[in-house]
C-alpha cells in the first residue's frame, strides 16, 4: 500500500478524540518531519471536515461546527449564529483570526430560525453539541448539522454522535443520516459504528419549528433502536459468544449484563 494511502486510511479510522494519539503513532513510526506532517495535512483537513469537528472560537463561549459545508476555502470556515468566520489548523484543531461574517442567502430568514430551533432541540437532548445552518448548493438547499463528543480518556472510552440532514426547499425534502462512532479501549478494544438513513417529507413550506421536529423524531426513534439493539445484541449474540467461565472465575449474570463493565468486570480488569 502506498505511503499516502496508508496515512490516509490511519487518519480517517481514527475514533473520536484520539487524532493526536493517532498522529504522535505515525510520527514515532515514520519521523517527525516537515515532510510527514505535509503529506498529513490533506488527510487532516478531510478527517475534521467528516467528522464535523468542533472547536472553541478565541474570545467565544460555545464550540462551532468545521465541515465541507461552511469551508470559504484556504483553511476558513464561517459560523452563522456567532456572525463570525475563522482560521482553523487542522493539524493542532485550533481556530484563530476571527473576523466579522455576513450571511449572504436567500433563506437568511430560515436559515437563523433553525439556528435557534436546533440548538433548543440538541440543548434538550445531547450533555454537550454544536450545531450549524449552512445555505448550499449554489442557495438552493440548506445543511443541517449536529456533533455531540463526550471524552473519558481517563476511563478509556470516548463517543461522537453526528447528524446531517439537507432540507431542500423546492421539493420539501429532509434527506441525511445519523452516525455514532464510540470507541472503550480498556483491556481490550471495542467499537461501535452505526449509520442510519434518513428521508422525510416536510413540505417546501415547512417552517424551522416544524423541521426540527421532524429532525427530533428521526434521532428519537433511532435511539430507541439502538436501545433495542444492545438489548437483543446481550441476550442473544453476545451471551453466544461468551466462554464458559470469564477470566474472574465467576459466572456472569446475563439478567445484569447491561450493567457490566466490559473490560473490568467481564474481562477481569482491575478497578478504580
Amino acid at each position: 500500500m502506498p505511503r499516502s494511502a496508508a496515512l490516509a486510511s490511519f487518519v480517517q479510522s481514527t475514533p473520536p478524540g484520539e487524532l493526536n494519539d493517532v498522529t504522535k503513532a505515525i510520527k514515532s513510526i515514520l519521523g517527525d518531519d516537515s515532510s510527514v506532517t505535509q503529506d498529513l495535512q490533506p488527510h487532516f483537513e478531510q478527517y475534521n471536515e467528516e467528522q464535523f469537528t468542533a472547536v472553541k472560537l478565541p474570545g467565544g463561549s460555545e464550540e462551532v461546527i468545521v465541515s465541507a459545508h461552511n469551508t470559504l476555502g484556504d483553511g476558513r470556515y464561517y459560523d452563522v449564529a456567532s456572525q463570525s468566520s475563522f482560521q482553523f489548523d487542522h493539524a493542532t484543531q485550533r481556530a484563530s483570526a476571527v473576523q466579522s461574517y455576513v450571511l449572504d442567502s436567500n433563506h437568511s430568514d430560515l436559515i437563523k430560525s433553525l439556528v435557534k430551533s436546533l440548538s433548543t432541540h440538541t440543548d434538550e437532548h445531547y450533555a454537550k453539541s454544536s450545531s450549524g445552518v449552512y445555505p448550499i448548493d449554489d442557495d438552493s438547499a440548506l445543511a443541517i448539522l449536529t456533533v455531540a463528543s463526550k471524552y473519558s480518556p481517563s476511563n478509556f472510552w470516548n463517543g461522537r454522535w453526528r447528524s446531517q440532514y439537507i432540507f431542500t426547499p423546492g421539493s420539501g425534502t429532509l434527506v441525511g443520516f445519523i452516525r455514532v462512532d464510540v470507541h472503550y479501549y480498556e483491556d481490550g478494544n471495542v467499537r461501535l459504528l452505526t449509520d442510519k438513513t434518513v428521508e422525510v417529507k416536510v413540505g417546501g413550506s415547512a417552517g424551522a419549528s416544524e423541521i426540527v421536529r421532524a429532525i427530533a423524531l428521526a434521532e428519537k426513534r433511532y435511539q430507541e433502536d439502538l436501545n433495542k439493539a444492545f438489548a437483543s445484541l446481550s441476550e442473544g449474540a453476545f451471551k453466544a459468544l461468551r466462554r464458559q467461565l470469564p477470566i474472574t472465575r465467576q459466572k456472569i449474570e446475563w439478567e445484569k449484563i447491561s450493567g457490566y463493565r466490559l473490560g473490568q468486570d467481564i474481562g477481569g480488569g482491575s478497578r478504580r
